[in-house]
This record gives structure tokens, sequence and C-alpha cells, in this order.
């Protein structure tokens, strides 16, 4: 009974409320994070994007949750401002090439450091495994052991294998980030 009065009650918040959060997207370069950020924005792939210069922000609204994503540019010169953009935020959402095998040990670095960070602390982390539909794309759950996730205790952390271009388990990467906003775990 109490599961129906929440869900109702949910529902009445939607009606007259507006969620606004603020989400990062990081990884390195070449994973998808432009093209994730347009395909949430439109539902559209576009096959062309072009390397992202420092950062884009985009204001995005699904339903009744407007996202401000930050989408930071992973190639190696701009990985020192990721933390900036990481704080406060509802969620950092790492991307990682899941077919790229040669930059795995790289993203797992690049996301321990990131998350030592004391300021990044407690902030709820998405990686999401991009390139799902390329031959020889890892799984989450393989990711999920070279990345070392489940070593990450001080943070809510989940792990998704999507395909941006495809628009699988888009809808399962957004239901997990509104989820974040509205401060449900």
């Amino acid at each position: 009974m109490s599961q129906i009065l929440q869900s109702i009650l949910e529902w009445l918040k939607g009606l007259f409320f507006k969620t606004e959060m603020e989400l990062t997207l990081v990884g390195l370069q070449n994973s998808g994070k432009t093209t994730l950020v347009n395909v949430i924005a439109s539902g559209q792939f576009v096959e062309d994007s072009i390397p992202t210069v420092g950062f884009n922000m985009r204001k995005v609204t699904k339903g009744n949750v407007t996202m401000k994503l930050w989408d930071i540019g992973g190639q190696p010169r701009f990985r020192s401002m990721w933390e900036r953009y990481c704080r406060g935020v509802n969620a950092i959402v790492f991307v990682v090439d899941a077919a790229d095998h040669d930059k795995l040990e790289a993203a797992k670095v690049e996301l321990k450091g990131l998350l030592e960070r004391p300021q990044l602390i407690h902030i709820p982390v998405l990686i999401l495994g991009n390139k799902n539909d390329l031959e020889g794309a890892l799984t989450s759950e393989q990711l999920v052991d070279i990345l070392q996730l489940k070593s990450i205790t001080n943070r809510e952390v989940s792990c998704y294998s999507i395909s941006a271009k495809n628009h699988i388990n888009i809808d399962v990467t957004l239901q997990w980030l509104i989820k974040q906003g509205k401060g449900q775990k």
C-alpha cells in the first residue's frame, strides 16, 4: 500500500515540480561523449562528430527533468579540467570506448585519479561502455572487472553497456541519471 501511495506522490510531484540536474561527461578522446549528448538531446546519431576542444554545455529536457550536460574534452591536455567540472554535479558519467582495448588501462588510471579527488567524494558515477555495436566490445561485467569498479566504495557506481549510435540502453542510462537528479537510490 505504501508503494502505491509513494507512486501517486511521485506522479503528483512530477506534475507540479521540475527537477533540474547537472551532469558531467568525461572519458578519453573518441569514446563517444559528444555523440551521446547529441543522442540524448535530439535522438539523432551524427556520423561525423567533431572532437570537443575544451568543453561544451547543453541543456536537455526530458519530461519534467532538465539536465545541464557538461561534455568535457578527453584529450590529455583537457583532463586536468575534469575535476573542476565534476564538482557539485548530480552525477559523473565516465564514457569508455568498450571496443578500444588499447585505451582501457589509460581509462582506468584517469577514472581512478578523478575519483580520488576529495572534492568529488560521494558523487555518483555512471560508467558507460559505449560502442557495444562493434566487434570485440567488452560487456559491462568485463568493464567492471577491468576498471576495478567493485573497489569503489565511497559512492554509488553503476556500469552499462551502450551504443549511442544504435540507441542501445540509452533509456536505461537516462532512467539512472534521472533517479540521481531526484535523489532516489
